[in-house]
């Protein structure tokens, strides 16, 4: 048995090939993948910022079927063959301080490095350790939640980014009631800030962007902000003292990417006591402006958010499955498997007519 399979060979570089199907076990499984998501690690891998080895399968947001699974699998995880399921991305040993600890999802493997779905190269067995492809491997160590199966693709496969907003906004952040927020940057995980911080009860939520975001702006009006802002054009200290009565915000979120300046604002747009999240990366650059003594005096909690928990997946999953929220408006691209490179190049802003948000493969396309 043979599987397509989008394999990156070098920066830039994707090729169509057909790859063996493993046989499985007693503790792993295979997915008949139904979609990927394409997220902004997907755009810098296919770059080749992040040091992985190549070559490698990318893709680290399945949404997918069950299509064989080893008994004792299928008794941990809950799930029988042809159950649909989301995978979390990450591979964690369970045994080290940092899993026992609860933060399972920082995971270094025990000793054995980061292991995540996508960055592990293909030359390691069994080799489908991505979801660029029509079949992919679920490894022993695999988290699944199962989803209903009556959920479009494209709108099902959200769940990894809406995942972000609870574990960012609600989980690192703390949002509650009554909190005033502000996030920094209105893509995908922006957005979903936003509707975690709505479903929390936040009582004033501003968004900031760029002029070319304006629809992404629009869109977190109607996902539940109640100002957004232009930094172009707009003072953004301006706009968040004035809608907190001078105050600053009580949970900043910054999740903009490689941008700088907005890590350095954060320290004036908290308020005292308040709490920062930073989960933009920026290349690891070092940031201009960022006067520490503003956290002292403040006494601000800053907080660093990578990944996402299990508990965050299944507030997500709930989100899509209640269908209380108009979901199709955050997806805005769908491409087949052989499409991989314009799927991550338009998510990427590559292409000037186009306007993504969120973008993901569907290989039943082609």
């Amino acid at each position: 048995m043979q599987t397509r399979a989008m394999v990156q060979t070098a920066p830039r570089k994707l090729e169509l090939r057909s790859l063996p199907v493993p046989e499985i076990g007693d503790d792993d499984a295979l997915l008949r993948v139904e979609a990927c998501g394409i997220c902004g690690s997907d755009c810098e891998q296919f770059a080749g910022v992040l040091p992985i080895p190549l070559p490698v399968i990318p893709g680290h947001e399945p949404l997918g079927w069950i299509e064989r699974i080893g008994p004792s699998a299928a008794r941990r995880w809950g799930v029988k063959e042809g159950d649909r399921v989301v995978v979390e991305p990450i591979l964690s040993c369970g045994r080290c301080k940092t899993c026992t600890s609860g933060m399972r999802h920082l995971c270094f493997g025990g000793g054995r490095g980061f292991r995540c779905y996508s960055y592990i190269p293909l030359t390691t067995p069994p080799g489908l350790w991505g979801a660029y492809a029509d079949v992919m491997y679920l490894a022993a160590e695999t988290v699944v939640h199962k989803i209903d199966g009556a959920v479009p693709p494209e709108l099902a496969v959200l769940y990894n980014p809406l995942g972000a907003g609870f574990r960012w906004a609600g989980e690192i952040g703390g949002v509650r009631e009554g909190d005033s927020v502000v996030v920094l940057g209105p893509g995908q995980r922006g957005l979903a800030c936003v509707l975690a911080a709505k479903r929390a009860g936040a009582a004033a939520i501003v968004v900031s962007g760029l002029a070319r975001d304006r629809e992404k702006l629009s869109l977190a009006r109607e996902f539940g902000a109640t100002r957004t802002v232009v930094v172009d054009e707009e003072d953004i200290s301006s706009v968040v003292f004035d809608v907190t009565g001078g105050e600053g915000a009580d949970v900043v979120l910054e999740v903009t990417s490689y941008a700088l300046e907005p890590i350095a604002q954060t320290l004036t747009l908290a308020r005292r006591g308040g709490t920062i999240v930073l989960a933009g990366v920026k290349g690891m650059k070092e940031v201009p402006g960022f006067v520490s003594d503003r956290a002292v005096l403040k006494e601000l909690t800053i907080r660093g958010a990578l990944g996402v928990t299990s508990s965050a997946f299944r507030a997500a999953i709930d989100l899509i499955e209640s269908r209380d929220v108009d979901l199709s408006r955050m997806h805005t691209h769908s491409f087949p498997l052989s499409r991989a490179d314009a799927a991550i190049r338009t998510l990427a802003g590559e292409f000037e007519d186009e306007r993504a948000i969120h973008c993901c493969l569907l290989p039943a396309l082609g």
